[in-house]
């Protein structure tokens, strides 16, 4: 195998394939990166088991073929050459050359035929999405995936497509999170994607700006998923189990509602923060009356009381919550103002935007000592 490419080029798919190669495995195989190398173009791919990425990129001066190349190794290779032109070559005996300019590493590589098969999806259903779209509805809805495997099915969102209306969920015991858009497609059918391969999705749409005009193509099958944009690939096996019934864990319309600023919201709690840690932990007090949110909370290195204004209809209401997941959901929400809906002190809070309904977070309440 032989091939020129630009130097950054190459180190940008090697670090952008990176992620889904194993860290430390009992097939070394996949602790490398297969490349192959065909019609002016070198696909690199690195695979887990569970998570694959394939990227593929024009090069020149090719000799046709394949092999893997510690990961690791190849990295730290690749990003400390000097700019310019890298040139690799593999002979049969699998011995590597790399150069650039003065520069010229020789290391020893595996043969392309120890690699494990990598699943094809034919895509039984399919659909395409905007990049910004999909990065957006991931951004809004990751971090209320659970971080414990008590039910793996819910260290993923679930993708529930009905009346061409794509609902993204995560859920993860204490709060709710949910983003919905319309997308093209008839049939209704749902799946789990696992929250590490959005979270590797979300790091490759974030390198696209918001203005290019790409689509992400999404193909499913009974057991994996593909994503597809701007020569990347990412394959990933889908979750089995029994998701969250999501429409019945929401609450109907509250009884007192709060429209308040979120920025000043989040900097309130973020305060009240100051004197809670792993050591000193409790519930943030808050009281929505008057037109007034007074915040509170006391712990062992001090206390503090705040308020902002708000415009509240219905009934006076106090309420606990944990200071990072309401957090959390605010920073989430992406908008200057926020709705809230309460129904009771041990009730679901509600968080959705001041005017559409395009998300909706889910907060629990913390019971309160009298």
């Amino acid at each position: 195998m032989k091939f020129s490419c630009e130097k950054q080029i190459l180190s940008e798919a090697i670090n952008n394939v990176f992620p889904a190669v194993s860290s430390k495995s009992t097939i070394i195989a996949l602790e490398g990166i297969l490349m192959d190398c065909k019609n002016n173009q070198l696909s690199l791919t690195g695979y887990n088991l569970e998570l694959g990425i394939t990227k593929t990129i024009p090069v020149t001066g090719i000799e046709e073929g394949s092999i893997i190349l510690n990961a690791s190794l190849l990295s730290s290779i690749i990003n400390k050459m000097p700019n310019g032109t890298v040139q690799l070559t593999s002979d049969e005996k699998l011995l590597t050359v790399i150069n650039c300019a003065d520069v010229e590493f020789t290391i020893l590589g595996l043969d392309a035929g120890e690699y494990p098969d990598i699943p094809q999806v034919n895509g039984d259903r399919q659909f395409e999405i905007p990049h910004f779209l999909l990065k957006n509805m991931i951004s809004q809805t990751l971090f209320a995936v659970a971080q414990t495997d008590q039910n793996p099915v819910h260290t993923g969102s679930l993708f529930d497509i009905q009346e061409k209306t794509l609902c993204l969920v995560s859920v993860d015991g204490y709060r709710l999170a949910l983003r919905k858009e319309k997308i093209q497609v008839d049939d209704p059918f749902k799946f789990v994607v696992p929250g590490k391969t959005l979270s590797e999705m979300m790091k490759l749409l974030s390198r696209l700006a918001p203005e290019e005009d790409e689509t992400v193509r999404v193909s499913v099958s009974s057991k994996h998923i593909c994503f597809c944009i701007s020569g990347y690939v990412l394959i990933s096996r889908l979750l089995e189990g029994e998701f969250l019934d999501y429409k019945n864990a929401i609450p109907k319309e509250g009884q007192t509602t709060v429209t308040l600023e979120t920025r000043a919201f989040l900097d309130s709690i973020n305060r009240a923060s100051i004197i809670i840690n792993e050591r000193a932990k409790s519930p943030i007090r808050c009281t929505f009356s008057e037109n007034q949110v007074k915040l509170f909370c006391e712990t062992a290195l001090g206390k503090i009381s705040d308020s902002l204004p708000a415009e509240i209809t219905g009934p006076e209401v106090s309420i606990g919550f944990n200071n990072k997941y309401m957090a959390d959901a605010l920073k989430a929400s992406e908008c200057d103002k926020i709705r809230i809906e309460i129904n009771g002190p041990v009730s679901p809070m509600k968080l959705l935007p001041a005017e559409e309904e395009d998300f909706l977070f889910l907060v629990l309440p913390v019971r309160l000592k009298s």
